[in-house]
């Protein structure tokens, strides 16, 4: 995507948000952002008068971004038709497989950030918290809306999606596709527990 037509505070959050992906918070200098945005310190702080400021637009704009491209994908594989069946659990699989394959990947952005900069960017964690409370938000949406547990299971999912971001993350891709096996199995178990026991 070419963003030098882009107005000076989007190029300097899209570039922002690539640099700080990609390499990290504490590894990604104001001077390297100023100049792959392609703009002066004086534009730059007009629009971010501190690295937190930027942090925090950064992290604004990925879970909007992340967000909308999870819910995406879950569309795809027909999540909307397959709503109230615990089964559609198992789409999670296949919509992290996606990710992990993508050459891009580095994680869960929210949980770098929180490692890196948790406790030290006023306003970081929140965010990291509540694009987890959102992100349990759609995983609850795939389950039968009477289900008197579904919030549990939906969090049970969203960590063992957690863990799967994790492990993926720290190898190749064979390691990434074991991930996926595992958090698969998990699912099937979670949604073998939200369907009614047949009679006897």
């Amino acid at each position: 995507m070419d963003i030098s037509a882009l107005p000076a505070r989007e190029r300097i959050l899209l570039t922002a948000h690539d640099l700080f992906y990609a390499d990290g918070i504490r590894a990604t200098g104001i001077d390297r952002v100023i100049a792959a945005s392609g703009v002066t310190k004086v534009t730059f702080y007009r629009h971010f008068p501190s690295k937190d400021d930027l942090v925090r637009a950064f992290l604004d704009h990925r879970h909007a971004r992340w967000m909308a491209w999870f819910v995406d994908a879950l569309g795809r594989r027909g999540a909307h038709e397959r709503a109230g069946d615990a089964g559609a659990l198992l789409l999670l699989a296949e919509v992290m497989a996606e990710w992990f394959a993508e050459p891009a990947f580095r994680g869960c952005a929210f949980i770098n950030s929180v490692a890196e900069v948790g406790g030290s960017v006023e306003g970081a964690a929140e965010r990291a918290r509540e694009h987890k409370r959102e992100m349990v938000e759609v995983i609850a949406s795939l389950l039968p809306a009477a289900l008197p547990a579904r919030v549990a299971l939906a969090q049970a999912a969203a960590l063992g999606v957690d863990g799967a971001i994790v492990k993926a993350q720290m190898g190749d891709a064979a390691l990434a596709r074991e991930a996926i096996d595992d958090l698969r199995r998990l699912l099937e178990a979670l949604a073998a527990t939200s369907r009614p026991a047949s009679a006897g």
